[in-house]
C-alpha cells in the first residue's frame, strides 16, 4: 500500500480533489501537449523581443507569446481594450474547461453556484498601465479609457471569466510574485476539500514583457544580458548563469472533487495530494541562501499530502538561473531528502521558456502533470557546467529522460520571500 492512498490522507480531507483539465498560452503556443513536445525536444523558446525598441536596453531577449489570437474564445471588440494577461488568462482557462470535457456552449452539466475560479497574477495590466499613463502625460486624463483601472487589477482575469460562464462560487485573485499561481491551486483545492466548490478553475497569467516590465528587472538587476545567444542565458544551476530570462503566458488547471469528477465522466489527469506554503522573512528580493524556509515548505506539503518523502519521483524546480535563488532550493532538497536523492529526478522548465513570473507555477503544475501523464522528462538546458553542490542530483541535463513517476513535487517562490509546494500524484481509483 503506498502513502498516497486513501487511507492514508490527511486526516482533515474531506473530498478527493483531481485534475480534470488543462489549458495553456506560453511562447510555444496554446495547445498543451504540443507545448509539451516542445519541451522534451530541448527547444527554446527564448528570442529577441519584437513587440517594442529595445535598443537601448541591456537585455534584448525574452521568452514571448507571439502570433496570440484569442479566437472565438473573447469577443474581438472586448479583445482589442483587454491587457494581454488578460487575454491570456481567458484562452486559456476556457481551453482548459473544453480539456476537462466541459462544452462552453453548454454549461447545463455544471451547478454553477458550486463552481468558482481563482486567476491570479504577480503584475496585473501593464500593457493597459503603460499605454494610459502615456495618454495621461502626453493628452491628459480627459482622454484616459474608463477601462483603464479594471483592466490593470490582477482580479479581473477571473472575474470577466466568471461573467462568461455564469461561475457564483469563490472568484478572486492572489498575487504573491512568482509564486502566485501556486497559492491560487491550494487555494482552490481547499475550496474543494471543505465542500465550498465542486469546480474550481485555478491558475495564473502574465504579461510584462513591455517597457514597465522590462525597465523594471533591468533596475533590479535581475535578468540575463546575453544578448549574443538569447537560447543560452536561461541555465539554471550552471556556473555561468548571470540572471534570468523574461518569459510571458498563462496557464490553467480544472480541479474537481473526485465525485463530481467521477459523476460527470470528466478525464481524470492526475490527483492534487497536497501542498504548502512559508515565507523566509529574510529580505524583499533575495530568498535566504539556507534554504530553511524552502525545506520548510516542502517538509509542510509531504505532511499535508500524507506522503513520505522516499515516495517523491521528480520535482519541477523553481529554478530561475539566479545566482542566490537556485542553489538555495538545491540546499533544501538535499536537506530534506538525503539519501532519497539519489532516485530523485529534477528539471528547470524556465530553462526553455523563460521565467512567466505569477504565471509560471500554473505552467509548470501543467509540465508536473504532463510528466506523470507521459513518464517522460524534459531536459535542463544550458546546463554546461553545473555547480558543485548540484552533485548527487540528477537535474536531466541536455536530453529528456523515461522516468516513471508517480507522485511529484513542483516547487515556486516569488520576491518577498514567498514559497509554495504542491504534489500531485498518478490517479488510483
Amino acid at each position: 500500500m503506498t502513502g498516497f492512498c486513501k487511507a492514508m490522507r490527511r486526516k482533515d480531507k474531506k473530498r478527493r480533489v483531481v485534475v480534470t483539465g488543462m489549458g495553456i498560452v506560453s511562447c510555444f503556443g496554446d495547445d498543451v501537449d504540443l507545448f509539451y513536445e516542445k519541451l522534451l525536444l530541448g527547444t527554446s523558446g527564448i528570442g529577441p523581443i519584437e513587440s517594442f525598441s529595445v535598443e537601448e536596453y541591456p537585455t534584448r531577449f525574452a521568452g514571448s507569446v507571439s502570433c496570440f489570437d484569442p479566437g472565438e474564445y473573447i469577443d474581438k471588440k472586448q479583445a482589442r481594450r483587454l491587457d494581454p494577461f488578460l487575454q491570456y488568462g481567458i484562452v486559456s482557462g476556457k481551453r482548459a474547461l473544453e480539456s476537462a470535457h466541459v462544452a462552453l456552449t453548454d454549461l447545463s452539466c455544471l451547478d454553477k453556484s458550486r463552481c468558482g475560479i481563482l486567476l491570479s497574477s504577480g503584475m496585473g495590466g501593464l500593457h493597459v498601465l503603460w499605454e494610459g499613463t502615456r495618454t495621461i502625460i502626453n493628452k491628459g486624463y480627459k482622454r484616459l479609457t474608463p477601462f483603464f483601472i479594471p483592466y490593470i487589477i490582477p482580479n479581473m482575469g477571473g472575474a470577466l471569466l466568471a461573467i462568461d460562464l455564469g461561475f457564483q462560487g469563490p472568484v478572486y485573485s492572489i498575487s504573491t510574485a512568482c509564486a502566485t499561481s501556486n497559492y491560487a491551486i491550494l487555494s482552490a483545492a481547499n475550496h474543494i476539500e471543505r465542500g465550498d466548490a465542486d469546480l474550481m478553475l485555478c491558475g495564473g497569467a502574465e504579461a510584462a514583457i513591455n517597457p514597465i516590465g522590462l525597465s523594471g528587472f533591468v533596475a533590479v538587476k535581475a535578468l540575463s544580458e546575453r544578448n549574443d545567444a538569447p537560447e543560452k542565458a536561461s541555465r539554471p544551476w550552471d556556473k555561468n548563469r548571470d540572471g534570468f530570462v523574461l518569459g510571458e503566458g498563462a496557464g490553467m488547471l480544472v480541479l474537481e472533487s473526485y465525485e463530481h469528477a467521477s459523476k460527470r465522466g470528466a478525464p481524470i489527469l492526475a490527483e492534487f495530494l497536497g501542498g504548502a506554503l512559508s515565507c523566509d522573512a529574510h529580505h524583499i528580493t533575495e530568498p535566504d541562501p539556507s534554504g530553511r524556509g524552502v525545506k520548510l515548505c516542502m517538509e509542510k506539503a509531504l505532511e499535508d499530502a500524507g506522503v513520505r518523502k522516499e515516495e517523491i519521483d521528480y520535482i519541477n524546480a523553481h529554478a530561475t538561473s539566479t545566482l542566490v535563488g537556485d542553489m538555495c532550493e538545491v540546499r533544501a532538497i538535499k536537506d530534506l531528502f538525503q539519501g532519497h536523492c539519489s532516485h530523485l529526478k529534477m528539471n528547470a522548465t524556465k530553462s526553455l521558456i523563460g521565467h512567466s513570473l505569477g504565471a509560471a507555477s500554473a505552467i509548470e503544475a501543467i509540465v508536473t502533470i504532463k510528466a506523470l501523464l507521459s513518464g517522460k522528462l524534459h531536459p535542463t538546458l544550458n546546463l554546461d557546467d553545473p555547480e558543485p553542490e548540484l552533485e548527487g542530483l540528477d537535474a536531466v541535463p541536455h536530453k529528456a529522460k523515461e522516468h516513471r513517476v508517480q507522485v511529484a513535487m513542483t516547487n515556486s517562490f516569488g520576491f518577498g520571500g514567498h514559497n509554495s509546494s504542491l504534489i500531485f500524484a498518478q490517479f488510483k481509483d
